[in-house]
């Protein structure tokens, strides 16, 4: 029996996906629940995974596909036999390998190759990395895609203990004589983001100011309680958590500020839900720490480092990211003194924080 592959149901937010990378190609044996194929959505990559077990039969959209819910992504037969599973044909190799002498052998096949998944090959290709370079963490040494995220942010960003804002990752130089240009097509992410920013910056009248604040008494207190408070709830003690909590503060002094536009009505909100900008290998992203105001400073470190982890891992849902009330972005970890971040409509403020010097 055919079984139909489609695109699942997109949010409301969400009109359209790119067919991004397929993870299983035709003749391939598929489990219930193998993921097929990554779609890059304008704020989220989603894992399509197969309705059904069989082998897939065919693809129907190829990489670089724009597709809407309900498309047809693929076709899955039930009924067929696809290609065997990679322990069984690793074990037919062995099998083979072993009736050959060894002076039949050729070096290159004694060598033995990084094991990659689709996903981490087509990363490791943009960016010119070697496989061996990157430490694998997968089954059997297998290289995944957040291995390759993992090396390419530890090579892109700078030292730094603080949630940043968005900064680009360079194209890496070829070693050559003459001038050379390299055309990268942009993420449906990135490409997003500039629109939205875009928008932001033409329909609403924005004033940036400008404050210093003394940190001294924050970087006192830190620097005091950090050692005991990792020790006993297993969390770094970041600046993030004072800010956020000065912010709350001052929301619930100015409540305008915590409010949206919403055609000709102020939105008041009476919550707190606080979106904290991360940098990306896709681009900038904004995770939302619902409810920041109940959190506990070690609940909300551990929560801001699980959104963070997933937000360069590629991992975040689409509920992750909308809803917020107001935004923070972080700009000192890259050494940045002055800056004027673009509003996250449609929230009315946005908070930079910058050097402390």
């Amino acid at each position: 029996m055919l079984v139909e592959v489609k695109v699942p149901m997109l949010a409301e937010s969400v009109s359209d996906a790119t067919v991004l990378d397929w993870q299983k190609q035709p003749g391939d044996f598929v489990a219930r629940g193998d993921n097929l194929v990554d779609l890059e959505t304008d704020k989220v990559t989603l894992e399509v995974p197969a309705p059904d077990e069989g082998v897939l039969k065919e693809i129907r959209q190829q990489n670089g596909a724009t597709v809407v819910t309900g498309d047809i992504l693929a076709t899955i037969d039930t009924e067929g036999e696809g290609k065997p599973e990679p322990e069984v044909a690793a074990a037919a190799e062995t099998e083979r390998g072993s009736a050959q002498t060894p002076s039949a052998m050729s070096t290159d096949e004694a060598t033995s190759q990084p094991k990659l998944s689709p996903a981490a090959r087509k990363l490791l290709q943009e960016h010119h990395i070697e496989a061996a370079a990157i430490p694998a963490s997968g089954k059997d040494g297998r290289i995944t895609k957040a291995d390759v995220i993992t090396y390419i942010e530890q090579q892109i960003t700078p030292p730094a203990t603080d949630t940043p804002v968005s900064t680009p990752t360079p194209v890496p130089a070829v070693p050559t004589s003459g001038r050379q240009e390299q055309r990268v097509p942009m993420t449906r992410l990135r490409k997003r983001a500039a629109e939205r920013l875009l928008a932001a910056v033409n329909q609403s009248a924005m004033l940036t100011t400008f404050n210093e604040v003394n940190m001294r008494p924050v970087m006192d207190l830190r620097s005091t309680y950090k050692e005991a408070f990792e020790k006993k709830h297993g969390q770094r003690l970041g600046f993030m958590s004072f800010f956020t909590r000065a912010v709350i503060e001052a929301l619930k002094q100015f409540p305008i500020i915590n409010a949206s536009v919403d055609g000709d009505d102020i939105l008041y909100h009476d919550y707190y839900d606080i979106g904290i900008a991360v940098s990306s290998p896709r681009g900038l992203v904004v995770p939302v720490i619902r409810d920041a105001d109940q959190l506990s400073f070690a609940a909300f470190e551990g929560r801001m480092a699980e959104l963070g982890e997933r937000a360069r891992s590629g991992q975040l849902a689409i509920d992750d990211l909308i809803g917020g009330t107001f935004t923070i972005t972080n700009g000192g970890v890259f050494g940045s003194l002055l800056s004027t971040p673009i509003l996250n409509q449609p929230q009315s403020a946005i908070l930079g924080m910058h050097k402390i010097q």
